[in-house]
């Protein structure tokens, strides 16, 4: 296996950016996903890794050797395309070992190299089949049976699961990142699901326009994003504008005017700031006797978890929107009596909101 390293790689099409200097690192058996929005540059990245994408300027090295100017071929690369691309006319058996072909392996190599991929993938005995006699997900496995085959040293998967029904996504992201993880595959990982890369990336490298906005466990982006971005990709996260009062104390505003004195870290704020704090980590009582006072707008039952949608505003601020996640409540709980209309007294702990800057867009 191998290491992958970028360094400020970019790519332009006349005027335009598509990828602004990009640096990372990937270890030996990591799998590291890019994620973010369509045309953030994500796809373009990994096809100047795979070597379909020339760069217009930095490096591409693969176990610290310079690929930047191989052909696809020549860089030791395995790739799963987001529409698999299958040969139709071709057995699954062909498919996957096109690969081998192409770099002038035997035959009897080609079939014991064969028969261990589709093994691998839970493919046996369908060698002969065509892919239009495959499911989705038998389809998705040859393709990452194609890339495997060849014993890549990196493992470039661009949106591999989009075409999947939920359910099956779920199975065959699971499935794929056991076999990373057995294998050992260090790995580039495309996609613009936060739940795909939130469950299988040891880490995660969140893009907007071009170019890398925040590198980090998912854990710690989730709970120190950078900025307003980051902090609204992944997962979902309340925002409220306003003033700093003094050392741990945030008054959120309204569209008219100020709303309630919020808790919030006491650290050195930045310029312009905004109090944020995820749903789940707000405390809901009955009554607006203690905590911040606020109504009930509208529940969301999600079975285990539900949504409860409050307004901190007062007559004078006009509405301050905030969204707060529990687990669902037993007939016995006093939140299950907590109906639209009624007054709650919301809490939270200063250190789990964060004080970021605003974002001038």
């Amino acid at each position: 296996m191998g290491t992958l390293g970028l360094d400020s790689l970019s790519r332009r099409y006349g005027g335009t950016v598509a990828v602004e200097r990009v640096d990372l690192e990937v270890a030996e058996g990591e799998l590291v996903a890019l994620l973010g929005p369509s045309g953030c540059g994500k796809t373009t990245t990994l096809r100047m890794v795979a070597g379909f994408v020339p760069p217009s300027s930095g490096t591409v090295r693969i176990g610290g050797r310079d690929v930047t100017r191989l052909p696809p071929h020549a860089r030791d690369t395995g790739m799963v395309f987001q529409s698999y691309a299958l040969f139709p006319h071709m057995s699954v058996g062909r498919n996957v070992a096109f690969g081998l072909e192409m770099r002038g392996i035997g035959k009897a190599e080609r079939e014991t190299r064969v028969r261990e991929a589709l093994r691998l993938v839970r493919l046996e005995g369908l060698e002969d089949r065509l892919p239009r006699q495959l499911s989705g997900g038998q389809q998705q496995r040859v393709a990452l049976a194609r890339a495997l085959v060849v014993n890549p040293a990196v493992f470039l998967l661009d949106e591999p699961l989009s075409n999947l029904d939920a359910k099956l996504r779920a199975e065959v992201r699971a499935e794929i990142r056991g076999l990373q993880q057995r294998l050992g595959l260090t790995t580039l990982f495309v996609t613009h699901d936060q739940e795909e890369a939130l469950t299988m990336a040891d880490r995660l490298v969140v893009m907007e326009r071009g170019r890398v906005r925040q590198v980090g466990t998912a854990e710690a982006i989730y709970a120190r994003p950078a900025d307003l971005f980051v902090a609204g990709f992944i997962g979902r996260i309340n925002v409220l504008r306003g003033r700093l009062e003094g050392p741990g104390r945030f008054l959120a505003e309204g569209p008219t005017g100020p709303a309630a004195t919020l808790p919030c870290p006491a650290a050195t704020p930045p310029a312009r700031p905004v109090l944020t704090i995820r749903p789940e980590r707000i405390g809901i009582r009955p009554g607006a006797e203690s905590g911040i006072p606020a109504r009930l707008v509208q529940t969301a039952y999600l079975g285990p978890r539900t949504e409860y949608h409050f307004d901190l505003g007062t007559p004078g601020s006009g509405p301050v929107p905030l969204l707060a996640i529990r687990d669902t409540p037993g007939p016995a709980e006093p939140l299950h009596r907590l109906r639209t209309g009624d007054a709650a007294g919301l809490h939270w702990e200063a250190e789990d909101a964060l004080l970021l800057p605003d974002d001038p867009a």
